[in-house]
């Protein structure tokens, strides 16, 4: 979920990543310019080496405001959840950083730390932050049309609100976009997309079985199925929009 905009303002990746993203999925023309954008940068910097700052940037967001909610009990976090009964824009956003409790967010920030460092070797922190943002909210969208607006209660009167919060969506989204960017003919990316492929091919029709088995979408512990397919679903869209990009 989103950071205070002090915060923010410290991690949004700069122009350069970008510039190289759009140099990767714009043609010929816009692939120059991300050349010669990446070797003003190596000069600038000396080493062509990935920092990370993408990655490592999520995961202190998602540590953060699980501590603000968890440990320093500040109530205003919980405003930051995806309440499906009245959902606010900013929601499908934010409640991708926010976490249930320690063994939520322990499964998905060691996944975000591994699949999200693959995205950001190919795509800078730009892509990796883009690619979480996008999938995020494509898993939210799926969850609030798909899922019950409320449970419990008499015809719908009285219920509880489902709220959605959690970067598993997001994490899947980059499982997806982890795979297909590294689709280059060398036998190096052809070992590592089958790899990663098989793992991802897995993970993707197991969630489907089990929402398949759950009916509503929502398994046992309440796990959001529904969410980790529309994230990998919007992981592939996200890829496939992008390689169709034209130069002007």
């Amino acid at each position: 979920m989103a950071a205070p905009c002090a915060v923010v303002g410290h991690v949004i990746p700069g122009l350069p990543d970008a510039e190289r993203l759009m140099a990767k999925y714009a043609g010929d023309a816009a692939r120059e310019l991300g050349r010669g954008v990446a070797r003003a940068t190596r000069r600038t910097s000396g080493t062509s080496r990935v920092g990370y700052d993408g990655v490592f940037a999520l995961l202190f967001i998602n540590f953060a405001l699980f501590a603000m909610d968890h440990w320093f009990a500040i109530g205003a976090v919980k405003t930051l959840y995806l309440n499906h009964a009245r959902p606010t824009w900013w929601q499908f956003v934010t409640s991708t950083f926010c976490h249930a409790n320690w063994a939520h967010l322990s499964s998905n920030i060691f996944f975000l730390y591994i699949f999200g460092k693959l995205v950001e070797e190919e795509e800078g922190a730009f892509g990796v932050w883009m690619s979480y943002i996008v999938t995020g909210v494509g898993a939210n969208v799926a969850s609030w049309l798909l899922l019950p607006k409320s449970v419990g209660g008499v015809l719908g009167i009285g219920g509880a609100a489902t709220v959605s919060l959690g970067a598993s969506g997001a994490v899947f989204g980059l499982f997806a976009v982890s795979v297909l960017v590294k689709l280059k003919f060398n036998w190096r990316r052809i070992l590592e997309v089958v790899i990663l492929g098989q793992f991802v091919v897995d993970r993707f029709l197991t969630e489907a079985k089990m929402v398949a088995a759950a009916g509503s979408g929502v398994g046992a512990g309440n796990v959001n199925h529904v969410a980790h397919l529309g994230g990998a679903i919007a992981g592939v869209l996200l890829i496939f929009f992008l390689s169709r990009l034209v130069p002007s």
